[in-house]
């Protein structure tokens, strides 16, 4: 290990003897979680407290941990970054103000992008002056089967991409300066080769955010629109017709990482159900002391202790380039599961102030909800881990 990345990783946690792990949880959880608040209902004082908390970052040494020496980061390998994004998670604003959420666009801007590209956005997106996001699943085809896509890309006489169609349910496409989309760009409807992965500067002639998409009343979510959106031809990410494994193995690895943020929300759930538990009292004793509220507990616990080995196992198998569809599928759903379970239990132990705005428990309970749909359904990962067992 670089000697110069472990110094700058650990100068954060030696001023107070904290391991980097307690020092990341601390940081989301006295500098981040009191902004939530305000970090959701966006516009400018929302992005300044944004700014002004990754610059705290920065300045703690906690900035892109994960991300390459290179481009800014502090070199983490995965395998060791796999503890922190629980605890970093556990915000749902945490990876961005942290560095790490530009994570999975730099991996694959780093590994299929041609050299102008990587110049022009790497370094950017990894400082934080520029944001990312990624376009697949459309208004009207079934976002479990890509093949279907509608956008389509056809080259100009000079070389360049012409690109049109709409994509919904992108996260931060307000925010961001690029956003990369799937388009078929050869063959026919349902066809598995033709589809390609391009990038799409978000200022670009003929880009423009449709609509919002607010879900359970939560904003982050839009629909875009490309209409003859002309793009140099070194936008294309990867090669010609071939993005489906590109996009799986970004999927898988995005889909390991929500799992681990899905755990750390679901401790911290968890934590807020205890804490409930033994401060709440009525007239007949502590909350504690009921057995309805301890079975709630202990079902809580045990689906997080369950879960978290599922969770480790994938992420180790894709870190060290093994086939993983298995067990990233049992991941999924069972971090899915696990946050709204725990999630739903804390509510119950709370009461009517659990359904309030005084607590994060309505945004975990939300996010639980829709982690079962998120990275795809709990019905095709069940399929697909039935049908590899079986074959």
């Amino acid at each position: 290990m670089d000697s110069f990345a472990s110094h700058t990783r650990a100068s954060a946690a030696e001023a107070d003897g904290t391991s980097l792990r307690e020092h990341v949880e601390s940081f989301v959880a006295q500098r981040v979680m009191p902004e939530e608040t305000l970090l959701e209902a966006g516009g400018a004082a929302a992005s300044a407290v944004r700014s002004a908390l990754a610059e705290a970052a920065k300045a703690a040494g906690l900035w892109a941990l994960p991300l390459p020496i290179e481009l800014g980061g502090q070199g983490l390998p995965f395998a060791e970054y796999v503890c922190l994004a629980e605890v970093e998670g556990a915000s749902d604003y945490g990876p961005a103000v942290l560095g790490s959420a530009s994570l999975l666009d730099v991996r694959m801007l780093q590994g299929h992008a041609g050299d102008r590209v990587r110049e022009t956005y790497l370094e950017r997106l990894a400082s934080g002056e520029l944001h990312a996001a990624f376009a697949m699943t459309e208004p009207d085809t079934p976002g479990t089967d890509p093949t279907l896509t509608a956008s389509r890309a056809t080259t100009a006489p000079d070389g360049s991409w012409i690109l049109s169609g709409r994509k919904w349910f992108v996260s931060g496409a307000q925010d961001a300066d690029v956003i990369t989309v799937l388009a078929r760009t050869d063959g026919q409807t349902s066809d598995r080769e033709g589809l390609s992965l391009l990038l799409v500067p978000t200022d670009a002639p003929g880009f423009r955010l449709v609509r919002e998409l607010p879900i359970l009343g939560a904003g982050g979510q839009w629909e875009i629109a490309m209409d003859e959106v002309r793009l140099p031809k070194d936008h294309l990410i990867g090669e010609r017709g071939r993005a489906l494994p590109i996009a799986r193995q970004r999927l898988q690895l995005g889909r390991t990482l929500r799992c681990l943020r899905w755990l750390g929300q679901a401790q911290r759930a968890y934590d807020l159900m205890c804490e409930r538990a033994r401060t709440r009292s009525q007239s007949s004793g502590a909350l504690a002391e009921r057995q309805l509220v301890q079975q709630h507990i202990f079902e809580s616990l045990l689906a997080i202790r369950s879960t978290r080995p599922l969770v480790h196992k994938a992420a180790a198998l894709l870190d060290a380039g093994h086939d993983a569809r298995v067990e990233s599928g049992l991941a999924k759903v069972a971090a899915a599961r696990t946050l709204q379970q725990v999630a739903d239990s804390a509510v119950q132990v709370y009461g009517a102030a659990g359904l309030g705005p005084d607590t994060a428990l309505p945004g975990l309970l939300r996010m639980g909800r829709m982690a079962r749909l998120l990275d795809g359904p709990d019905e095709l990962h069940i399929a697909s881990v039935a049908g590899s067992v079986l074959r």
